[in-house]
């Protein structure tokens, strides 16, 4: 199969999964059939799957991360001992482990084609994902703490694993327990990290966007937490900091120096 094939056969085969939904006409265009498959995999809820349909899955998210082109954690160079700064899309990275930017529910993000974080990583991963992180919410039997964090594999994305961490929603100023809890976020990361002995962790701009923690107070944080947690553990784990919009790089590269 080539990509068309794949995409327009993996289209059918969620449309068939949906009955109860007016089907929609396939596009014609690259474009539209993107659109229409992203928005697809946003909303299927997490369900077995055959084996036929993984086979094929795979191939065409493989294929489609190979297409943006991959960034390898080896060739960057660090700003500070340890640390990272790299601007780019955190599902082309491969590393060891990215960090999520997850919701309490745990299972991604269901709102077609939204440009948040949580609903890369899983449009990228594949369907594999929802199902892990359903099995750890059954097995917890309740919603993610905020600050704390869970691991999955990462299926069709570059790196090993995923780490998922649910940052504090602010309305308005951060409170002092908002900053507690997203410093916490970052120390339950790298905890985590250092159970699975991840060697390589990329952090996504945790809690900032559609959680509205300010971003350059949110970056003094992440970088704070970081700087103290490799202090008392020197040579554990390397970070990258992941930015993807301008304004952050220069926010990071400002307080990194």
């Amino acid at each position: 199969m080539i990509q068309t094939e794949r995409r327009i056969y993996l289209i059918e085969e969620l449309l068939k999964e949906q009955p109860w939904y007016e089907r929609p006409e396939i596009p014609e265009d690259e474009a539209g059939q993107k659109r229409l498959l992203r928005s697809l995999f946003n909303i299927r809820m997490p369900r077995p799957v055959s084996r036929e349909f993984l086979t094929v899955q795979d191939a065409y998210l493989q294929e489609e991360i190979r297409s943006k082109g991959i960034t390898d954690f080896a060739g960057l160079q660090p700003v500070q001992e340890g640390i990272y700064l790299w601007q780019g899309d955190i599902t082309t990275l491969r590393c060891d482990a990215i960090v999520n930017a997850a919701n309490s529910g745990m299972l991604g993000c269901f709102v077609p084609c939204h440009g948040c974080i949580d609903n890369a990583i899983h449009t990228f991963a594949g369907v594999q994902l929802r199902l892990a992180c359903e099995e750890l919410m059954k097995q917890q039997g309740h919603e993610e703490e905020t600050g704390r964090a869970k691991i999955t594999q990462a299926f069709n994305l570059p790196c090993r694993y995923v780490l998922h961490t649910v940052g504090p929603v602010v309305s308005g100023l951060p409170t002092e327990k908002d900053r507690i809890l997203l410093a916490s976020c970052y120390r339950s990361c790298l905890e985590l990290a250092e159970r699975n002995r991840i060697k390589s962790i990329a952090f996504c701009c945790i809690s900032t966007g559609e959680f509205h923690f300010p971003n350059e107070k949110a970056a003094e944080i992440a970088i704070e937490t970081v700087r103290e947690w490799q202090r008392k553990n020197p040579g554990r784990i390397e970070v990258i900091f992941n930015v993807f919009k301008d304004c952050d790089y220069e926010i990071y590269k400002k307080l990194l120096g």
